[in-house]
């Protein structure tokens, strides 16, 4: 069937991999990136497992790139320092916009669901009524997570504090979010796995809102994969081999669950610097689906949200040429496989 239509590090960007090497002649380098997330596992357990690497052959050289925020990994693109990647909604709408659609597209999706609200359980936060008054951290000012909640408390009748309302939402980075909940200096935070897991296992905080229950079918997406357009145009052939390698890695993280969750664990320990407890892991992923489909429905919703917002200037913005899913189909029709 056809589709038509973050742990933050210390350092802005660690970068990995062998970008500095002299490659021998006809070598090509494909600059590619994630973050050290859940809802970017494919990535992790792909280029653990060489699985990007024996796609795209012995004549391709893979410098893979770390990112902690969005916007970091948007001005790379911008800059023509890296070609393709992991990333959420809003960082990849806005490159779009500001690049006037020239940056990038969309090629692939990546991850559905891994997000929610929590709350402190000695908030006294029961009710969304509670929610008056409170603190409520989001990863960084108009990132994904911050948008829908300022879009879900509007929609319950709410108004941020800096727009006259009475609900603050804070710009706080993850790690941070967590030693406020356990400093009691917050109340609540919407953000994404593994630190919805961790701020309930960890900071004695419990889910108020799986942020599925407020999208159709409880989809929505928070990771998909993008490509600047000119590497898209000058190497189509090496994002074919890239989407076929994402499908092929995350049917088998689905299969395989034990197995690529201990991989994956693993993975995020040797880039944070400390292994995700096995519960705090099962819990991440017990929110979050991986898949190659782009969810493209919610990503227009987004757009709106954050419009709404006034991230996306005065105008409504034209999203029509964001997606190119010419080759995805290509490999889905190949692998006769149904979304």
């Amino acid at each position: 069937m056809n589709i038509r239509t973050s742990i933050l590090l210390p350092l802005a960007l660690i970068i990995s991999g062998c970008g500095g090497e002299k490659l021998p002649p006809g070598k090509i380098t494909v600059r590619a990136w994630h973050f050290p997330d859940i809802v970017h596992s494919a990535a992790l357990a792909g280029k653990a497992r060489g699985t990007f690497g024996k796609e795209l052959g012995p004549d391709v050289n893979i410098d893979w790139k770390i990112f902690n925020a969005g916007p970091s990994a948007i001005e790379a693109l911008f800059a023509g320092e890296v070609d393709i990647g992991y990333i959420g909604p809003n960082p990849a709408i806005n490159g779009y916009i500001k690049s006037g659609g020239r940056a990038l597209r969309i090629v692939c999706g990546a991850s559905s669901g891994g997000a929610g609200l929590v709350v402190r359980k000695d908030s006294g936060i029961n009710r969304i009524q509670d929610l008056n008054n409170r603190k409520i951290a989001t990863p960084q000012l108009g990132n994904t997570q911050d948008v829908a909640c300022r879009a879900w408390l509007r929609q319950q009748g709410f108004e941020v504090s800096e727009k006259g309302g009475t609900v603050g939402v804070i710009p706080v980075r993850n790690p941070d979010q967590l030693t406020l909940f356990i400093k009691k200096e917050i109340d609540a935070a919407w953000t994404k796995e593994p630190w919805v897991a961790r701020l309930i296992k960890e900071g004695n905080g419990r889910l108020f809102l799986d942020e599925r229950d407020i999208w159709p079918e409880g989809k929505f997406v928070t990771a998909h994969v993008i490509v600047r357009k000119e590497f898209l145009d000058a190497h189509p052939d090496l994002v074919e081999k890239w989407i076929r390698a994402h499908i092929d890695i995350t049917r088998w993280i689905n299969d395989n669950p034990q197995e690529a969750r201990n991989l994956i664990r693993r993975e995020l320990g040797i880039i944070t610097g400390k292994e995700l407890a096995p519960d705090v892991l099962e819990d991440a992923f017990s929110r979050t689906s991986l898949t190659w489909d782009p969810v493209q429905k919610s990503l227009m919703t987004s757009a709106e949200w954050a419009f709404e917002s006034g991230f996306l200037g005065d105008a409504k913005p034209d999203l029509s040429g964001i997606y190119d899913l010419t080759l995805l189909n290509k490999v889905l029709a190949e692998k006769r496989t149904v979304k």
